[in-house]
C-alpha cells in the first residue's frame, strides 16, 4: 500500500501518519536536497570516552545521506547525552500521537478519573496500530486547551499543536521529544506513575510492521518502547520519525531521530536505523 499526502484536506494528511503497513519504496519528485550546511553532533558524557566514540560514529552514519535529520540521545546511567538539529522543527506524523495520550491522561488526572473503556480502546489502536481516526477522535475530544495545557505542564515550549484538527502537522522538535521521552521514563509530577505505565506499554505493544527505526540494533536483554510516523507532502519529500525508549544491559536511555527531505519512505527508515544502530552499539560496550 502506498499513500502520498499535501496539506490540502485533512483526510489527504491524516492518511499517511500511520498505517499497520510498511509502505514500499515510493519517489517523491519534491524531495529537498542536502543541507548545504550540516551541523556537527554534539555530545557530552560522564564515561571516559563515550561521547567521542557516539559524536564519531553518529556522524559517519550520517555521512552521505540526503535529507534534513535531527538526533536525540540520553542515558540517564552514563549521564550521556548527544544532539544534532535539537531545535529544528519538523511535522509530527504520528509520533505526536504519544502528546495526545499523555495529554489525555494528564487530563483525567487532574480530573481525577480514569480512563473510560472508550478511551482505552481508542488509545490502543492510536499507538499499537497508528490508527489514524482513533487519533482525531482523541484530538478533538481534548480540544486545543487541553493540548497546550498538557505542553505548557511539560515544558514542551518547541511544539505547536496543528491547526484545524491537522494533528499530523505539528511542528515537533528533538528537545520537546525529548523532554516528552523523559517524562515517560522517570517518576515526576506531570505524569503519575501509573499514567506512565499504561503509555510504555502501548508502546511496547507497537505491531510487528511499525518496531522500525529506533530499537533497530539493540543488544538482546534491552526492552524497548517506539512510536514512529511517516508522512509525504509536496515539500520536503516524506518525513521520517522515530521515538523510542530503552532499558537494559546497564543503561537508561531514550532516542528521537526526526527526518525530513527523504525520497522515499524506506529511505527514512535506513537513516534512522543506521544512527540507531551505533547508538545501542557505543551504550552496550561502554
Amino acid at each position: 500500500m502506498t499513500h502520498r499526502t499535501s496539506a490540502g484536506g485533512r483526510g489527504l494528511v491524516a492518511t499517511a501518519l500511520g498505517t499497520g503497513i510498511l509502505i514500499s519504496v515510493v519517489s517523491v519528485s519534491a524531495a529537498a536536497p542536502a543541507a548545504a550546511a550540516t551541523p556537527a553532533v554534539s555530545c557530552t558524557s560522564a564515561r571516559a570516552g563515550l561521547a567521542a566514540q557516539l559524536k564519531k560514529d553518529i556522524t559517519a552514519a550520517l555521512a552521505g545521506r540526503k535529507g534534513t535529520v535531527a538526533v536525540g540521545l540520553y542515558d540517564r546511567s552514563t549521564g550521556t547525552t548527544c544532539t544534532l538539529r535539537a531545535s529544528t522543527a519538523y511535522d509530527s506524523a504520528s509520533v505526536v500521537k504519544v502528546t495526545v495520550l499523555a495529554a489525555l491522561l494528564w487530563d483525567a488526572q487532574k480530573h481525577g478519573r480514569a480512563l473510560t473503556s472508550r478511551e482505552k480502546t481508542l488509545a490502543t489502536a492510536m499507538i499499537t496500530k497508528s490508527d489514524n481516526a482513533s487519533t482525531s477522535t482523541l484530538w478533538k475530544q481534548l480540544g486545543p486547551t487541553k493540548i497546550k495545557g498538557f505542553l505548557s505542564a511539560a515544558k514542551m515550549t518547541q511544539t505547536t499543536p496543528g491547526a484545524n484538527g491537522y494533528w499530523g502537522l505539528t511542528r515537533i522538535t528533538v528537545t520537546d521529544e525529548q523532554k516528552q521521552l523523559k517524562l515517560l521514563t522517570a517518576k515526576n509530577t506531570v505524569l503519575t506513575d501509573a499514567s506512565r505505565a499504561y503509555v510504555n506499554k502501548l508502546m511496547g505493544q507497537v505491531v510487528s510492521t511499525q518496531r522500525w527505526g529506533t530499537p533497530y540494533g539493540r543488544p538482546a536483554g534491552v526492552t524497548w518502547h517506539v512510536k514512529n510516523g511517516w508522512l509525504s507532502r509536496a515539500t520536503h519529500g516524506w518525513r521520517v520519525h522515530s521515538v523510542g525508549t530503552f532499558q537494559g544491559g546497564g543503561h537508561d536511555y531514550h532516542i528521537t531521530v526526526l527526518t525530513h527531505g527523504n525520497s522515499t519512505m524506506n529511505y527514512g527508515i535506513t537513516t534512522i536505523q543506521g544512527v540507531a544502530k551505533v547508538i545501542h552499539k557505543d551504550l552496550a560496550a561502554s
